[in-house]
């Protein structure tokens, strides 16, 4: 249990949960039962800095399974991702985790724009902000990212279809 909380905003919270969830997926990929014994202990020491009052022992072991359930699917999306693009599964967790600190990020910005303007300051347009160049590029690798994904995809679709693909039609069939 933490008084710190009160200083969190929720997407804060949510980016830490979201970090704890990626945490808990590369530790059931890795197989290492320290990683996840870690891990474990990482989502009780995550979920306490996060409440202000003490949680049941009820409490704890559902957040923690809810967690834990999390890092199930999260692995499992990851890994079905990594398979579908030839990429390795360290890599698509990776690619989470930045998204989460991103999203995090954009967060704090627009929290810091609204309360610059709710405490009277100048509204700034975005070709004066100072992080403007950072948050295109930001933007530019993200569509660059997925369309690099949604390729790669469409890629080993027509890879798949193309090897053996006359082996598996039916005699006389023109579909493909």
């Amino acid at each position: 249990m933490n008084d710190e909380h009160a200083s969190h905003r929720p997407e804060e919270d949510a980016a830490r949960l979201g970090l704890v969830v990626v945490g808990e997926a590369a530790a059931l990929h890795s197989g290492d039962e320290s990683a996840l014994d870690a891990s474990e202990e990482n989502i009780r020491e995550t979920v306490d800095g996060m409440v202000d009052q003490p949680l049941t022992d009820r409490q704890e072991e559902v957040v923690q399974r809810l967690a834990s359930a999390g890092g199930t699917l999260t692995a499992g999306l990851s890994g079905a991702l990594a398979a579908q693009t030839g990429r390795p599964v360290d890599e698509v967790l990776e690619g989470a985790a930045r998204s989460i600190v991103w999203q995090e990020r954009m967060a704090a910005d627009r929290d810091r724009n609204e309360a610059e303007l709710a405490a009277g300051l100048p509204e700034q347009h975005d070709k004066d902000a100072p992080h403007h160049e950072q948050r295109r590029a930001s933007d530019d690798q993200r569509q660059r990212s997925s369309e690099d994904t949604r390729r790669d995809t469409e890629d080993t679709a027509d890879e798949g279809r193309g090897r053996g693909s006359d082996e598996h039609r039916r005699p006389g069939s023109d579909e493909r």
